[in-house]
């Protein structure tokens, strides 16, 4: 079974992976920073996790307020460097830990956690500024991530308690992947900081020191505070901190601090600090209850023929040809899907299974394969199909033999709208 082996808190500032890119270790001014990242470097070294559980927030690089979660968790295989506006840094990508991920994805809607779940986006300075610093990463990161997006930037956002919950659930989700792996957490954000109005370059370093002894000997004082008691104290940009407190609750209730920093450049508190778990082993007749609680909601859903859950696992497979398909919304894009189909595939790099499926308007094999119904009833509604051809086509049966399965054999229909002025079989059902 997997464990955790440990923690790392690491403020995320841009001022980290600034003074990593540009070469500032023998600057006075940057050396502390470099400084407070040796020893951590050293302990992943040492301990050799295979997953870092990175808590992080974006800046409104990947995610925009368009559609703004609480909890989103990374479920993909990779992850690219976001362009912030002057260009991506020069880091490799990243590669992710899809199976642990769908596993904790899992497990926290399992715990009535209500989580988004990604895939295909960057991620920005929120994670990779700190990741720079922790790991030797050329000409490839030494770990996987498993990276989980917390909304703190539009209130309303995450309780301080909510978190500290959140982490508790993400303990029992890891403790419960049969797999042997060694996971350690990452937490990231602040610490004190304030990044707008009259208020701009607030810092509070008596607050920062006290946030670090709580976080490490007394976290639930932390859940019991307010996000105007966490601004008032380190900043409103400062009290993404709370983010720290999925670390802590994930952790057991006694850690043991090995390393701890604090630097005060410029904006921002910059501070990092290791705490190796005390946690006793998971037995495993626990961990196993844990699974079937996480499974319970699809147990017996397999048994049921002809039956295929969308589930993360599939979503990750058909995520190729489902973009695809969903790109079909854009009238640019099916106009060229419709004039030159063979072009359109090849610039969406799809694989010639995927192709044949599409071309061949094979409902079974697609959503055997991955596709998403709601996908295939665009791809019909471009290509002049009525839905109920594709429920006759999964089935495997001639249009007319479904149609008489219908308490109103004649009523075909299409998600198609303005575009498209009528249909051949909505024409012969007329001309009957």
């Amino acid at each position: 079974m997997a464990s955790i082996i440990g923690a790392i808190a690491t403020s995320h500032t841009p001022t980290i992976g600034f003074a990593l890119d540009r070469n500032k270790g023998d600057d006075p001014v940057w050396a502390p920073i470099f400084a407070a990242y040796r020893p951590i470097q050293q302990w992943i070294e040492d301990k050799k996790p295979d997953v870092l559980f990175m808590v992080y927030n974006d800046h409104v690089t990947s995610f925009f307020f368009d559609h703004y979660s609480a909890f989103t968790l990374g479920i993909d295989d990779r992850y690219e460097v976001a362009d912030e506006g002057g260009g991506a840094r020069a880091l490799p990508p990243v590669k992710g830990h899809a199976a642990l991920s769908h596993h904790i994805g899992a497990a926290l809607m399992a715990d009535e956690f209500d989580m988004s779940f990604f895939q295909d986006r960057a991620l920005d300075h929120g994670c990779f500024s700190p990741l720079s610093m922790m790991c030797l990463h050329q000409p490839d990161w030494p770990v996987s991530i498993v990276p989980l997006q917390v909304g703190v930037l539009q209130f309303p956002i995450p309780s301080a308690l909510r978190c500290w919950k959140l982490g508790q659930s993400l303990r029992r989700a890891i403790e419960s992947y049969p797999e042997n792996i060694a996971v350690a957490l990452v937490a990231t954000g602040g610490l004190s900081h304030q990044v707008h109005g009259e208020r701009a370059g607030f810092n509070n370093t008596e607050w920062d020191a006290q946030f670090l002894d709580l976080i490490e000997r007394d976290p639930v004082r932390l859940t019991e505070m307010t996000h105007a008691d966490y601004a008032r104290l380190g900043g409103l940009e400062g009290a993404e901190v709370i983010m720290w407190l999925v670390m802590r609750g994930a952790l057991s209730a006694n850690v043991r601090k090995v390393h701890q920093s604090y630097y005060l450049p410029s904006v921002t508190g910059i501070a990092t600090a290791i705490y190796e778990n005390e946690a006793i082993a998971v037995p495993a007749d626990t961990a196993e209850r844990h699974r079937g609680h996480i499974g319970r909601q699809l147990a017996g859903a397999e048994a049921l023929t002809g039956t295929y859950p969308f589930t993360h696992a599939r979503s990750r497979k058909g995520y190729r040809l489902n973009k695809f398909l969903h790109r079909l919304v854009e009238p640019a894009h099916r106009a060229h899907f419709l004039a030159a189909p063979e072009q359109a595939f090849a610039e969406a790099c799809l694989s010639d299974e995927e192709r044949a499926m599409i071309r061949n308007q094979d409902w079974r094999a697609l959503i055997r394969y991955g596709a998403n119904f709601f996908m295939l009833e665009k791809l019909a509604a471009v290509t002049g199909s009525s839905n109920l051809h594709i429920y006759a086509g999964m089935r495997g049966e001639a249009l007319d033999d479904f149609m008489k399965t219908r308490n109103a054999p004649g009523a075909l229909y299409s998600v198609a709208g303005r575009d498209v002025r009528s249909f051949a079989w909505d024409e012969k059902k007329a001309s009957a």
